[in-house]
């Protein structure tokens, strides 16, 4: 095999969705070994206990049969019934013992000496997965579906608005925002760029309900002349990174949203969420992905 023809041993294509595409790579290895902890943190709850379910079945059924080449190996068990050895098995793994079956042989002893020190290692390593996938910190922000570029203070401006669906107080909150596009150098080769797009105010001291981040396209800005057949012809993508700090899990929060450009409203604004009702201040959520035409004349 030439090198240049060389592929991983077991490599799989994978589909990522990135900016409403699908993008699939391929050529890395897909072992369920390679990256065992990250599959075990990011599967679904779901498909994370019907593993964990569909091992402990198997681990118990191989040494029930591992039992039952034995000569009565244990006792208050039906001779030749591997229905009593795979739960005698359970019991075993999971270090219960009731005291009606246990090992009456060496071969059973050594064999259940095996297997409580594999259920051990199974029950621990499974406590520290559920304790890290419960205890990771998940922030609750809700992204406009939307972008749009709109007029503010009597220019043209990039308008994205999120909010914190929990309601709780995020304290220094953080947004960044990045322009990728897909630019050819002057030997014509393809490459993705990564610019970011100034806001006007990053910061968010008390992030508690809604935001909204403005980026205002002057002659310095990367969209500066910029239009939907532009951006469509570089390929587009708009993404936005939110850190911040929870004051009541005291954990720190991460999320991103990815927007392409066909996820860009021009000459649009966000429906206003905020309403006075008798003195209380009122934020409809229901609004929250509603676009209305902006009557201001916008000439980017």
């Amino acid at each position: 095999m030439a090198q240049g023809d060389k592929r991983w041993i077991g490599a799989r294509r994978r589909r990522v969705t990135l900016g409403g595409r699908d993008v699939i790579t391929e050529g890395l290895s897909d072992h369920v070994w390679t990256d065992f902890y990250h599959r075990a943190m990011t599967t679904s709850w779901p498909v994370f206990f019907a593993s964990s379910l569909s091992v402990f079945l198997t681990l118990n059924l191989v040494f029930a049969c591992i039992y039952w080449l034995g000569a009565t190996p244990v006792s208050n068990a039906r001779p030749g019934n591997l229905a009593d050895l795979f739960f005698f098995s359970v019991e075993t793994l999971a270090t219960v013992g009731y005291g009606d079956m246990h090992p009456q042989s060496l071969y059973a002893h050594v064999v259940a000496t095996a297997e409580i020190f594999i259920g051990m290692t199974l029950i621990a390593v499974m406590t520290g997965l559920i304790f890290a996938r419960f205890s990771r910190p998940q922030a609750r922000f809700l992204f406009a579906r939307k972008i749009v570029i709109g007029t503010l203070d009597s220019a043209p401006a990039l308008m994205v608005r999120l909010a914190n669906a929990r309601g709780n107080t995020v304290t220094e909150a953080y947004a960044r925002l990045w322009l990728l596009v897909t630019e050819r150098t002057a030997e014509g080769g393809r490459y993705r760029r990564f610019r970011e797009l100034t806001l006007e105010r990053s910061e968010n001291p008390i992030f508690a309900l809604s935001w909204t981040i403005f980026h205002k396209i002057d002659a310095t800005s990367p969209l500066a002349g910029a239009s939907a057949d532009s951006l469509a012809a570089q390929d587009s993508l708009l993404l936005l990174t939110v850190t911040g700090y929870d004051d009541q899990s005291t954990q720190d929060l991460k999320a991103r949203m990815t927007y392409s450009h066909a996820d860009i409203a021009w000459r649009h604004r966000y429906r206003d969420m905020v309403t006075l009702n008798h003195g209380n201040t009122h934020i409809d959520f229901t609004r929250m992905h509603d676009v209305v035409p902006d009557e201001n004349d916008l000439t980017l």
